[in-house]
């Protein structure tokens, strides 16, 4: 291939997408190749890459995945042509040039080897002339053409062109290019309409807003295409995938097929074939192309949703992970129960299990007053400062008991915390290996307890699906979900850091290089050779040799231990600069971490040499300004309105304190300690234009809302965001903002996308309206 065709390379493309030059996508092609995990090339290798970072890290790891599937496809269909013998440079020079999957098998489809078709059967027939006859000469007449092509196995005329039609009609079904073009023009154009199956009515209630509905594909949220396509699995709606915003007339000639006989260059100028090639248009369209497209567009149409709702999970598993740690104390773990009792488990600062109990207070005992007394004397022999309240059945029940027992022992704090996913941790095998000796719904009260003092540290034990952040997750695809949620997870752990003495195993097993087997071996030699001293001290360790060294150690944390500098996040291959640091500062490492003042009058540029470059250096005096600094916000909670502990308990215009669960396309649920989340719709977070929630808040945020409206029958709650909206008054013009309005969020600045938390600019809102309940659960629905 000549350099005036040579296409651009699997670099050069990745490099062209994120706008960066191919030398630097090289650079990280190579690292990774090489083992290197993305939160070490971001952190540590900013000089190789270019200071890519971490979130175009990722896009470069999963385009350089795609392209090479891409590639390896690619050439498993050149071969096959080729031994066809059908592989001119002509179809070379296109498969070559094919940018997608779809486009490739597009140019493929031809030559594919299917089973014997109606088509196949005409052309063994020797019917292919005359297919080619009239598509060239449509003066001619189709029947008297015909005629000459009766034999064996040709009984007749009428036979023949049934045969014609049906080689024409796989020839334009398989035209790459038509294809590709009308694809796209269903993707842009076609609406998608569901209706209610007859008698599903009642049955299929969940999807009321979906019983006659209509919306262009390409305006249609991912949220509202799986609840479509999950209405239509259970039976309840009819779909369809219409070309045009409106149907076609049944005998009316659509632009589709318009456009199929212009490929071909079909014209009804009255000649005696026009009229059966009009007809064998028609015939294409609706038997192969349109049902094709309509697979096609069906596909894609899940493709978006799930890249939507993957990552909705994504960023809402990414908060929650990254929700303020209340840090080293005491804490009291109640997983409420009714007849089953609340499970009581107490652990120390570290996380160790000191006591456990179970006590009774509600129904159907009713021991208040002798499990107020086992709460405050285990808070007292074991100076407890928090107490953790799951958030299931019995919740408010149990946070009363709480706050009782607060009341009781002064400097207790209580706070309700989720408690999604503690009972799969507690059945799970490395539970039984943590906990031996405890009862499986102990376990539990043990996670709820931990998840309060490191949320990251104990959710990281449970599978991240089962955290409940998600939308419609039953219904994506595994792998893809497990693979970007995965992702989350390494990006967390790593961006704050790991006590490597304390760490569990399923902690250490997500830290950058280290591997579930490394982990386990860490925990065992950690066991039997007492804390490490130093981060050098990682490499006696079984298995753990140069390269995982390499990976891991900047990202391990030594406290208390023989060099300061393991505490931060300096790598041990960065000491030599410190220490050149120290020699221009005339100080100790001892003295120097945390100097401000020592630090401020380093240049970075005096410190680079030929392998640590400018970022790294800078990187660097900020670690030693801070060492160890957690980028989680500052742990406080949010406080419950006494007396509203049920639905019932809500009126509309209370202003209540809650805490976001979840966050969705559509809106955000927010706990405000009734056992039912209420929605605040996107539409009502703000005065200004929200595109997407997360704008204004995250997971595990504590906000200030008004309760709009409360439906207790269906157990749905109307919120909104914006303190002074009047219940059942009108909308407030787009864009007007009441004087000394201040944001309802109130814990912690916005955030950025990755993994450090580092701060970004506010979103630049722009103007929406009010909406009461109905008008919410509506749009909620429909978008």
């Amino acid at each position: 291939m000549t350099a005036a065709t040579a296409q651009p390379t699997i670099d050069e493309r990745i490099a062209a997408e994120l706008g960066v030059r191919p030398a630097q996508v090289r650079a990280a092609v190579d690292l990774l190749d090489g083992g290197a995990t993305v939160p070490f090339i971001a952190r540590y290798r900013k000089e190789v890459t270019g200071t890519l970072d971490d979130t175009q890290l990722r896009t470069l790891e999963e385009r350089l995945g795609y392209l090479r599937e891409l590639e390896q496809r690619r050439a498993a269909v050149l071969e096959e042509v080729r031994a066809q013998g059908k592989l001119d440079p002509a179809l070379e020079a296109l498969l070559r040039a094919a940018d997608t999957k779809a486009r490739l098998e597009d140019l493929y489809l031809p030559y594919k080897r299917t089973r014997r078709t109606k088509a196949g059967a005409a052309r063994e027939a020797g019917l292919e002339p005359l297919a080619d006859a009239l598509l060239t000469d449509p003066a001619q007449d189709p029947a008297t053409v015909a005629a000459g092509y009766t034999g064996e196995h040709v009984a007749d005329a009428a036979a023949a062109l049934d045969g014609a039609k049906a080689i024409l009609v796989e020839r334009f079904a398989e035209d790459a290019d038509l294809i590709g073009g009308l694809r796209e023009r269903m993707w842009t154009r076609g609406v998608l309409v569901t209706r209610v199956r007859p008698g599903k009515e009642a049955a299929g209630a969940t999807f009321s807003d979906y019983f006659d509905f209509s919306q262009p594909f390409t305006a249609l949220p991912s949220h509202r295409i799986l609840a479509v396509f999950r209405a239509e699995k259970e039976e309840v709606l009819d779909v369809e995938l219409q070309p045009n915003p409106e149907p076609a007339e049944p005998k009316a000639t659509t632009d589709y097929e318009r456009a199929i006989a212009a490929r071909f260059g079909i014209v009804d100028q009255g000649r005696p074939g026009d009229a059966w090639l009009r007809e064998t248009v028609r015939w294409a369209w609706r038997t192969r192309v349109q049902l094709r497209l309509g697979l096609d567009v069906r596909s894609r149409l899940r493709a978006v949703a799930e890249e939507g709702a993957i990552g909705v999970f994504a960023s809402n598993l990414r908060d929650l992970l990254l929700a303020a740690p209340a840090g080293s104390r005491a804490t009291m773990g109640l997983d409420p129960g009714l007849r089953t009792g609340v499970k009581v488990a107490v652990v120390d600062a570290t996380g160790k299990v000191v006591a456990t109990d179970t006590v009774y207070p509600h129904e159907p005992r009713r021991a208040w007053a002798a499990s107020l007394a086992t709460l405050t004397r285990l808070a007292g022999e074991h100076r407890v400062e928090l107490v953790a309240i799951g958030n299931g059945t019995a919740s408010r029940e149990t946070e009363t008991l709480a706050r009782e027992l607060a009341r009781a022992v002064p400097g207790l704090t209580p706070v309700v915390v989720s408690e999604a996913g503690a009972s799969v941790y507690s059945a799970s095998a490395y539970a039984s290996a943590e906990l031996p000796d405890l009862d499986v719904s102990i376990r539990g009260a043990v996670s709820i307890a931990r998840r309060l003092q490191d949320p990251l540290a104990e959710l990281v034990k449970i599978d991240p699906r089962s955290i409940g952040v998600g939308q419609y997750q039953h219904d994506l695809a595994e792998a893809a979900l497990s693979r970007s949620l995965d992702t989350v997870v390494e990006d967390c752990v790593n961006a704050v850091g790991v006590d490597v003495n304390t760490a569990s195993a399923p902690l250490l097993r997500r830290v950058s290089g280290i591997t579930e087997g490394l982990a386990t071996a860490i925990v065992a030699h950690r066991d039997g050779h007492g804390p490490f001293r130093t981060r050098r001290e990682l490499t006696a360790v079984p298995r753990l040799g140069p390269k995982a060294f390499e990976q891991c150690a900047g990202f391990l944390r030594i406290r208390g231990g023989d060099d300061p500098l393991d505490v931060s996040g300096v790598h041990p291959e960065s000491y030599p600069v410190v220490r050149r640091i120290l020699s221009r500062t005339g100080t100790d490492i001892a003295s120097l971490i945390g100097n401000r003042a020592a630090l401020s009058a380093v240049r970075a540029e005096d410190v680079v040499d030929e392998r640590f470059g400018l970022p790294t250096v800078t990187d660097i005096l900020t670690e030693l300004e801070k060492p160890g600094r957690d980028p989680r916000p500052a742990f406080r909670t949010a406080t419950f309105a006494e007396g509203v502990e049920k639905i019932s308990d809500l009126r509309p215009g209370m202003l209540l304190e809650g805490q976001v669960t979840n966050v969705a396309a559509f809106g955000a649920f927010v706990d405000v300690g009734v056992h039912q989340d209420g929605l605040v719709h996107i539409s009502a977070m703000s005065t200004e234009f929200v595109s997407d929630p997360r704008q204004v808040v995250r997971s595990g945020d504590v906000v200030r809302v008004k309760v709009m409206e409360v439906d207790e029958a269906r157990k749905r709650i109307s919120l909104t965001l914006r303190l002074d909206d009047e219940v059942g008054g009108a909308k407030r013009p787009r864009g007007e903002r009441p004087r000394g309005e201040r944001p309802a969020r109130t814990d912690r600045p916005q955030r950025d996308d990755r993994a450090g938390g580092r701060p970004r600019p506010a979103a630049a809102p722009r103007p929406a309206g009010n909406s009461a309940m109905a008008d919410a659960l509506r749009r909620a629905g429909k978008g």
